[in-house]
């Protein structure tokens, strides 16, 4: 995630523009969080606007199983077995281990590490440290 700060300057030489500049950047991304203040200086009085956001090309489509290869699929159905597995002996729902989505990404990009795996949505510090050498074992067994 990035964060940028847009001022929208309120005096009628900047405020058009300004709003054009703002408006052009956040229809070029996704914008997951906005927080904004009103600042005078007693020369300009603007609105700052601080903007947290992914760029497009950063998120993912998401992937639904008639997609999966042959090889995919294979691999996706092992990873819901020893998810589904996992979730049985540690009393969790499935969803609470991984997303479908999250194990069909694996079976698309098979990850070799655990710094790969964390590049997959869904697979932060947290769930690589609980199941990252397991899910790496389930891939290369």
């Amino acid at each position: 995630m990035s964060i940028k700060v847009c001022n929208i300057r309120l005096d009628k030489e900047h405020l058009q523009p300004d709003q054009n500049s703002m408006n052009a950047f956040l229809d070029s991304v996704n914008v997951k969080l906005t927080s904004s203040n009103f600042v005078t200086t007693g020369t300009t009085d603007y609105w700052s606007v601080l903007i947290f956001y992914e760029s497009k090309k950063e998120t993912q489509t998401p992937i639904i199983e008639n997609q999966l290869t042959g090889v995919e699929k294979e691999l996706y159905e092992v990873l819901k077995t020893w998810r589904n597995n996992k979730a049985t002996e540690l009393n969790l729902k499935h969803f609470m281990i991984s997303h479908n989505s999250e194990l069909m990404n694996i079976a698309i990009k098979k990850p070799k590490t655990i710094s790969a795996l964390k590049k997959i949505k869904g697979f932060g510090e947290v769930k690589t440290a609980k199941f990252g050498q397991e899910i790496l074992s389930v891939l290369n067994s």
